[in-house]
């Protein structure tokens, strides 16, 4: 038998288990579904969805918030009283983040990523980097009140879950109105 060609095999073999095993992370990773996020934020009672619609008005704070436009002609999110959920998404680096994020008198009471599908930065779905954004306000320049540490090597996830925190706090303030 061919030695070096059986060697070759067996180190193909080797990192290709090696990759697949330790490399990228799955295309999508589920950490709650969105239908869950919203029960848990109104108490196991999810409010009937409600519609925003993107209007020419909203879309240049919008595109000032996100740095492009919205994907969509309308946002659906809930609301009972003062509490509102939104279910959001921005890309990362290439592929979109899918967060929830709760906005009650004016402030997010809770962001929690809930799909993520990038290779990298997934360490924004963890509590000690999401807890940052409780009590969060959007000033009057739509930007955060209060900053938001970052995490090496996650950047792109980081901005884009700040993006999607400012949005939430915008788009509460509409459906308020």
């Amino acid at each position: 038998m061919n030695t070096p060609r059986l060697t070759s095999l067996a180190l193909a073999a080797a990192m290709a288990f090696a990759y697949s095993t330790f490399g990228d992370t799955p295309d999508e990773e589920v950490y709650l579904a969105p239908e869950s996020f919203v029960a848990e934020s109104f108490d196991g009672a999810s409010p009937k969805p409600s519609v925003l619609w993107i209007t020419n008005e909203l879309k240049p704070d919008i595109q000032k918030i996100l740095g492009h436009d919205y994907p969509a002609l309308r946002v659906r999110y809930w609301k009972d009283k003062e509490r509102t959920a939104w279910i959001l998404e921005e890309i990362g680096k290439v592929k979109p983040i899918t967060v929830g994020i709760v906005v009650e008198d004016g402030r997010i009471t809770r962001l929690k990523v809930l799909i993520y599908r990038e290779s990298h930065g997934w360490e924004v779905k963890h509590s000690f980097f999401t807890n940052q954004f409780t009590d969060a306000e959007l000033t009057e320049k739509l930007r955060l009140n209060k900053n938001i540490d970052g995490i090496s090597g996650a950047t792109l996830s980081v901005n884009a879950l700040k993006r999607l925190g400012r949005l939430a706090l915008f788009l509460h303030q509409q459906a308020l109105r």
